[in-house]
C-alpha cells in the first residue's frame, strides 16, 4: 500500500511538470518608449521608411520621419534600423482559447448544445493561459475576434489581446458580434447510397431559412412585450436590432449569399459581415454596394466546389477588394488554432497572388479593425491609438523573415518566449555540442 502510494505520488509530479503556464502578463508601460529607423507599415496602405514611432502610457505619440521625433523626450530608444514595425496582427473568426487539446473533451469549449443559442459568451471560456495562444506572439499575432462555432446562431463573439491573466483582463471589446451559418441551398450526395458524387439541392433549404426568419420574428416580438418569463436568447438578439452588434453570418454560395443579404434587408438588419464568402466574386457588386465586409476563409486551402480555379482561395480576397469590397482573412477549418500563428503567411500568399503588399498587410491590421468596429483605437499605427505592435527583422508577411526581436501590446513590452521556443533552446543547447 506503501508503494502505491509513492508510486501514484511520483507520478503526479511527473505530470505536474510536464504543465507549464503561459508566461507571465508584461507590466503596465512605465516610460516612453521611441523606436526609430525602422520602415513602419502602417496597416492602411502607408509606409514609412527611416521612421519613428513613439508610445507612452499604452498609445501612440508620434509616427512619422525618424528626423522628425525628439529622441529626448523618451526614455528608452529602441535602434531598429534596417527592420520594420507593424501594428499587431488581428486573428478574425478565430477559437483561440477555447479548445486547447482537442482530444480532452474537458478542455473544449468550442460549442453548447442547441441551435439558436445568441446568449452564449465565448468570452466567458476564454483561457487565457493556454499556450496554444501564447504560441501567437512570435509571428506577430497580437489581438483576436473570439468565436464560437456550430449551430445555426452560436452565439456571441469577443475581441482579445493575447497577453493577460484571464479572459477579463484579455477583454478588449466584449460581445463584438453574434455569429450565425446561413442555410445551404446544397447538400452533398450520398455516394454510399448509390447517390453519385457532388451536390444535390438540399428540399429543406426554404425550411431552414423560414426557420430563421420565425426565431428572428419572435426575438423582435419578445423584445417589444414585456420580457416575461425571461428568455435569455432571445434578450441577447437586441444588438443586431439596434446596431451595437453586428451578425457574422457564414454563408459561400452566390445564391445563398443573395438570399442572405435580401432576408437581412427584410428584418432590417443592416451591420452584417460575411464570413467564408466562397462565390462572393460573382456577387461582388451587390456586396460594395451594401457596404458588407466578407472574411475570406483559409487562402492555404483547396476550393469547395471541383469546377472552381486551383487558385482561387488565393486570389478571393483580391477579387473582391479590386471590386470595391473590404476584406479580411481569417484561418478557420482544419487544425484552426494551431495554424492561427500563420496568419500573416496567408496575408503574404494573397500578396503574392495579385494583391499588393501593402494593402495585404491591411487585411490582418487595419481592415480586420474596420470589419470589427475597433479601428477607432487600433489596427493601425496611428497617434492616439494603442500602442500593440512589434518589430520584425524583415517582411513579417514572409515566414523566412518573420522574426520578432521586440513585441508591445498596449505599450507592454510582452515575452516572446513560448513552450515551443523554450524547447528550442534546450535542443539546440544539446545538439550544438555543449
Amino acid at each position: 500500500m506503501l508503494k502505491l502510494k509513492y508510486t501514484i505520488a511520483a507520478l503526479l509530479t511527473a505530470g505536474l511538470g510536464l504543465v507549464q503556464a503561459q508566461q507571465t502578463p508584461a507590466p503596465a508601460q512605465d516610460g516612453p518608449v521611441l523606436i526609430t529607423g525602422a520602415t513602419a507599415h502602417i496597416g492602411n496602405g502607408e509606409v514609412i521608411e527611416n521612421s519613428a514611432v513613439g508610445f507612452a502610457e499604452g498609445k501612440i505619440v508620434y509616427v512619422g520621419p525618424a528626423d522628425g521625433a525628439n529622441a529626448s523626450e523618451y526614455t528608452r530608444v529602441i535602434d531598429a534600423d534596417g527592420k520594420h514595425v507593424y501594428p499587431g496582427f488581428i486573428a478574425l473568426n478565430a477559437t483561440l482559447g477555447l479548445v486547447e487539446i482537442d482530444a480532452v473533451r474537458a478542455s473544449n469549449d468550442i460549442e453548447e448544445v442547441g441551435h439558436f443559442l445568441p446568449n452564449i459568451r465565448s468570452i466567458i471560456a476564454y483561457n487565457a493561459e493556454s499556450q496554444v495562444v501564447e504560441s501567437m506572439r512570435p509571428n506577430g499575432v497580437l489581438q483576436a475576434q473570439i468565436t464560437p462555432r456550430e449551430g445555426r446562431i452560436s452565439g456571441t463573439s469577443s475581441v482579445v489581446q493575447l497577453d493577460a491573466w484571464n479572459w477579463e483582463d484579455a477583454a478588449i471589446k466584449t460581445d463584438d458580434a453574434i455569429h450565425m451559418t446561413w442555410p445551404n441551398s446544397l447538400t452533398r450526395k450520398r455516394w454510399w447510397m448509390g447517390e453519385g458524387r457532388g451536390f444535390k439541392p438540399n428540399d429543406k433549404y426554404a425550411t431552414e431559412v423560414e426557420e430563421v426568419g420565425a426565431f428572428i420574428d419572435q426575438a423582435k416580438a419578445y423584445l417589444k412585450g414585456v420580457q416575461s418569463p425571461r428568455n435569455l436568447a432571445l434578450e441577447a438578439m437586441k444588438g443586431i436590432f439596434d446596431g451595437s452588434q453586428k451578425l457574422f453570418v457564414n454563408v459561400n454560395g452566390a445564391k445563398e449569399i443573395t438570399d442572405m443579404v435580401r432576408f437581412m434587408e427584410a428584418h432590417a438588419i443592416s451591420n452584417v459581415v460575411i464570413v467564408g464568402g466562397e462565390q462572393a466574386d460573382a456577387v461582388a457588386g451587390l456586396l460594395a454596394e451594401k457596404k458588407i465586409p466578407v472574411i475570406v476563409s483559409r487562402p492555404h486551402r483547396l476550393p469547395e466546389t471541383d469546377d472552381a480555379p486551383i487558385k482561387k482561395p488565393f486570389t478571393l480576397a483580391s477579387e473582391l477588394a479590386k471590386k470595391g469590397v473590404l476584406v479580411g482573412i481569417d484561418v478557420s477549418g482544419q487544425m484552426e488554432r494551431m495554424n492561427t500563428r500563420n496568419l500573416p503567411f496567408y496575408a503574404g500568399t494573397v500578396a503574392a497572388y495579385g494583391m499588393d503588399k501593402e494593402k495585404a498587410v491591411a487585411l490582418i491590421t487595419g481592415n480586420a479593425a474596420r470589419i470589427l468596429g475597433i479601428d477607432d483605437f487600433t489596427g493601425t499605427l496611428e497617434t492616439g491609438k494603442d500602442a500593440t505592435l512589434f518589430i520584425s527583422e524583415g517582411d513579417a508577411l514572409d515566414m523566412r523573415t518573420n522574426q520578432l526581436s521586440k513585441a508591445f501590446i498596449q505599450g507592454r513590452d510582452i515575452s516572446l518566449e513560448t513552450h515551443q521556443t523554450e524547447l528550442w533552446d534546450r535542443y539546440s543547447e544539446k545538439y550544438s555540442g555543449k
